[in-house]
């Protein structure tokens, strides 16, 4: 069995932030991802600008470049991949943490890689950095099953010349509307909410009221999905019922953290703030030798912490397991 000092469960940015400080304070940490490194960043929209400027997506003191004033996609993941081979870090790509057990100080962690091969490791503390992204909010109404519901969108060019329905008016809706209609989809917008988020970016959220003030794009607002079929939507309207043609639906919707995973390993939520409950100062667990880092600690307030904040959780945490083992300089 291969030993760690520590075992951070997710390899995004503020997962790579941890494992960098860690090793920095000498200590040996190992990464494991289900996907790929920065998996979230990788099934991001293909051309997501960020809303923010490089130097704020920076990790282990290694500067970001951008050929714009916003950083893109892909020169995110290709920065990612550079801050990883900088700093060695020993990242297990494609393989999933299916459980850990164990005491503080002694830890056992079982996985399974994507081709099915089950290991099994040894930690001294366990870091929980597995992000929101994977576990999208459903809609919870019949037909969602179906194919055609799509909750993470890439790209517009597959959607051409088809009916689609955009759940959801913030960011990600008005983007991909934007696309799809520019792209040659027929698209229509429902939205619980009385109009557009205004939490939209500038840039974006005129020239989504733009096109449905001109019926380019048709929304329904205070609607909902009611059901899902195969050639069609039926939405609940102020209104009344209405029944669509439609050929796909993306539910943007948004996402959760795996709170499943966090309250059978011994995490869980404060009734009170709906957040994980944890040492504000050194972002332990109520679990000892289990920190929390990233939009994991928000609990159910996504909106809260992203990268340009959750990666400083690394410093913390490593400072904290440091000072647990005696390690501190």
């Amino acid at each position: 069995m291969e030993r760690f000092d520590v075992a951070i469960v997710g390899a995004g940015p503020t997962g790579l932030a941890c494992g960098i400080e860690l090793q920095k304070r000498g200590l040996s940490p190992v990464l494991f991802d289900k996907g790929c490194i920065v998996n979230s960043i990788y099934h991001y929209p293909i051309n997501l600008v960020f809303f923010t400027t490089p130097e704020l997506l920076e990790i282990g003191d290694i500067p970001m470049t951008s050929l714009n004033e916003k950083p893109g996609r892909t020169e995110a993941l290709k920065y990612y991949r550079r801050v990883a081979d900088h700093y060695k870090l020993n990242v297990h790509q494609y393989e999933r943490v299916l459980e850990f057990d164990g005491s503080d100080e002694n830890f056992t962690i079982r996985t399974i890689t994507n081709v099915g091969d089950a290991f099994c490791y040894s930690a001294k503390k366990i870091i929980l950095a597995t992000g929101y992204y994977d576990i999208p909010n459903r809609l919870n109404v019949p037909g969602e099953e179906l194919d055609k519901v799509i909750h993470y969108y890439r790209e517009a060019h597959p959607y051409y010349n088809h009916d689609v329905l955009i759940v959801g008016a913030k960011n990600s809706a008005s983007v991909a509307a934007l696309e799809l209609y520019w792209t040659g989809a027929r698209v229509t917008l429902v939205h619980r909410g009385p109009g557009i988020s205004n939490n939209v970016k500038y840039w974006i959220k005129p020239n989504i009221e733009n096109r449905i003030k001109s019926g380019e794009i048709k929304a329904y607002f205070q609607s909902w999905v009611k059901e899902i079929r195969p050639h069609e939507v039926v939405l609940e309207t102020p209104g009344g019922e209405v029944i669509l043609k439609n050929d796909f639906v993306f539910a943007m919707t948004g996402y959760r953290p795996d709170f499943e995973f966090m309250a059978a390993h011994g995490v869980h939520l404060d009734p009170a703030t709906s957040k994980p409950i944890t040492n504000r100062k050194t972002l332990e667990s109520e679990r000892k030798g289990v920190y929390l880092a990233g939009v994991i600690v928000a609990g159910t307030h996504t909106n809260e912490i992203f990268i340009e904040n959750g990666r400083f959780h690394g410093k913390v945490i490593a400072d904290a397991i440091a000072n647990s083992l005696e390690l501190a300089p």
